[in-house]
C-alpha cells in the first residue's frame, strides 16, 4: 500500500511498515555490498523494511571491450539512476570509484562508508603460488582492465606483459585459473575481502608501488537531492575521514577532466589532522608520469556550532555529508583543486591528451 510518496508494508501480524527499495547491480559483488548496507542500515532503522532492486547495467552487459575504450562515464550507474530518477528505487549503493565527479541533476551522493583497504591486490595463477610480480617470469602475462594500474606497473615491471582481461570478479579469477592465457591479475582488495576470497591474495601493492582510483575501497549512497527524509536516513552511515578523503581525491580528479579513459591515481592518508593527497598522472606505458603531495588541516575547532551550519543543499565533488562540519568539507575539496592545478601547471593536462587519443586509437 502507499501514502503519497511513501510505500508500506503490513506483516502477517498487522504491524505498517515503510518500505524502502534500494537499486543495486545484479554481480555478487555488487549484492554483498549493498546486503552489507542494508545491514547496517536496519540496524539504525528496524522498523522500516528495506527490499532490493537488483538490475543489470551497460558495464555488465558489455564484456568484450575494455571499459577505457567504451568512453562512457556511468556505464554502471545509468540504469539503476534510472530506477532512481522514476521512483521505483529510494537509494542506490554503488562502488564510489564507479560514480562519475559530476553527478546527474537531481542526485546526490547521501553517505559515504568507512573505507576498506583501498590498494590493488596480485592474484596468480595457481601454477604460480608462493610467487609475487618480482619474482614471475619474462614476458609473463599479467591481466588488468585498469589502464591507471598497467601504466604504473608497466613502468615499475617492464620484463611483464600486461592485457586486458574484462568480466566481474568472478569471471575474471575464471579466466585466470581455467586458462592459460594469464599468470597474474590485478584486482581491487577490497573486493575480495567482501566475497571471503583474501586468501587468493598473493600480494598487496603499497602506493610506492601501485597507487589506487579515486574513492576505490569506499561504498556510496546515491539518493534523490531533494528527498530529505532519505538523505537524512542514510546519512548516519558516513564515515567523516573517508568522506573527506574522497572528496579531495574527486575534486583533483575533476580539476584533471579524468575519467575511466586516462590513467590517474592518488593515495590519501589523514595524520594528526592533516590530510595528505598524493596525485599522478600517466602515460599509457607509465614512461612519463607527473606526481605531487599536498595536505591541508580538516580540524573543526568548534564542531558543535559546525554541526549547526551544514547547509543540506551544498553538494561537493558530488557528495552530500549532512553530519560532517563544513569548514574540513571545503578545505579537502580545495585540496584537490589546488593539487590538480598543479600538475596542471606541470602539464599533466598534455600527458592525459595524449594517454587519450593512444587509448581511442588502440
Amino acid at each position: 500500500m502507499s501514502d503519497g510518496p511513501y510505500k508500506y508494508i503490513r506483516d502477517a501480524d498487522g504491524k505498517v511498515s515503510r518500505v524502502i527499495s534500494v537499486g543495486t547491480r545484479k554481480s555478487q559483488l555488487a549484492r554483498i555490498q549493498t546486503d552489507s548496507v542494508v545491514e547496517k542500515l536496519k540496524e539504525f532503522y528496524p522498523d522500516v523494511h528495506f527490499e532490493i532492486v537488483a538490475m543489470s547495467t551497460t558495464g555488465d552487459k558489455i564484456l568484450d571491450t575494455a571499459l577505457s575504450k567504451i568512453g562512457e562515464k556511468s556505464l554502471f550507474t545509468k540504469e539503476l539512476e534510472n530506477a532512481l530518477e522514476k521512483n521505483e528505487v529510494d537509494l542506490v549503493v554503488h562502488s564510489l570509484k564507479d560514480l562519475p565527479t559530476v553527478l546527474p541533476e537531481g542526485f546526490t551522493i547521501g553517505s559515504v562508508l568507512k573505507r576498506e583497504n583501498p590498494h590493488d591486490a596480485v592474484v596468480l595463477h595457481p601454477k604460480h603460488k608462493g610467487q609475487c610480480l618480482e619474482s614471475l617470469a619474462n614476458k609473463s602475462v599479467v591481466g588488468t582492465s585498469s589502464l591507471r594500474r598497467a601504466a604504473q606497473l608497466k613502468k615499475r615491471f617492464p620484463n611483464l606483459e600486461f592485457k586486458d582481461i574484462r568480466g566481474n570478479l568472478n569471471t575474471r579469477l575464471k579466466k585466470l585459473d581455467e586458462k592459460d592465457d594469464f599468470s597474474a591479475i590485478i584486482l581491487a582488495a577490497a573486493g575480495l575481502w567482501r566475497m571471503g576470497w583474501e586468501n587468493r591474495i598473493s600480494q598487496i601493492l603499497g602506493p610506492d608501488v601501485c597507487m589506487y582510483a579515486v574513492g576505490q575501497g569506499a561504498l556510496a549512497i546515491e539518493v534523490r537531492a531533494r528527498d530529505q527524509d532519505i538523505l537524512e536516513m542514510v546519512s548516519v552511515l558516513n564515515d567523516s575521514e573517508t568522506a573527506l578523503r574522497c572528496m579531495a581525491e574527486r575534486a583533483f580528479l575533476k580539476q584533471l577532466e579524468g575519467g575511466c579513459s586516462v590513467p590517474v591515481a592518488v593515495y590519501t592518508e589523514v595524520k594528526n589532522s592533516q590530510l595528505y593527497l598524493t596525485g599522478a598522472v600517466y602515460s599509457l606505458d607509465g614512461s612519463d608520469s607527473l606526481k605531487e603531495t599536498m595536505q591541508t588541516s580538516i580540524s573543526s575547532d568548534s564542531q558543535a556550532e559546525e554541526q549547526e551550519k551544514v547547509d543540506e543543499k551544498v553538494q561537493r565533488v558530488g557528495i552530500t555529508a549532512l553530519k560532517v562540519s563544513e569548514a574540513p568539507q571545503d578545505a579537502a575539496v580545495k585540496l584537490g583543486v589546488d593539487l590538480g592545478n598543479l600538475l596542471l601547471g606541470k602539464g599533466a593536462k598534455e600527458i592525459l591528451t595524449v594517454a587519450r587519443q593512444l587509448n581511442d586509437a588502440r
